[in-house]
Formats: C-alpha cells, sequence, structure tokens
C-alpha cells in the first residue's frame, strides 16, 4: 500500500490516463473509423495525450476544488 501523501498523485494518474485514453478512442474513431489502422492510431494519440491530461489534472484540482466548494452548499453545522 502506498501511504496517503500519494492519494492526489494517484488519483490524478489514473483519472487522467482513463479519461485520455476514452477521449483519443472517441477521437481517433471519429477520424479514422474502425479500420486496421485505429488502434496503432489510438495508441499514439494516447500516449501523447497522458502526460499533459495528468500534468493539467494535477496542477488543476486545486483550483477546481475551491471552485466547487464555493459552488456547494456546506451542511449545516460545519
Amino acid at each position: 500500500m502506498l501511504p496517503a501523501r500519494f492519494a492526489p498523485l494517484l488519483f490524478s494518474l489514473l483519472l487522467s490516463g482513463l479519461m485520455s485514453f476514452i477521449v483519443t478512442g472517441v477521437a481517433t474513431w471519429k477520424t479514422l473509423g474502425l479500420g486496421s489502422e485505429f488502434a496503432g492510431a489510438w495508441m499514439s494519440a494516447w500516449g501523447l495525450s497522458w502526460p499533459i491530461a495528468f500534468a493539467v489534472a494535477f496542477t488543476a484540482a486545486p483550483l477546481v476544488r475551491k471552485l466547487v466548494a464555493k459552488v456547494v452548499k456546506q451542511p449545516a453545522g460545519s
């Protein structure tokens, strides 16, 4: 098990990986269709986009948490 201090890093890594995997898959499918070059093009696009998505997710998370806290009603007694 990893120490709890790694939770934000791991969360950003997993979420960015999953999201970029799905989004690049859909975009590649829309652009190329499901032909013979689909899988290679998808993996190439994913390999490029995952590190970018991770960096954005990790650096934007604190700002997004603050924005959500301002928009969401806090429970009584907090």
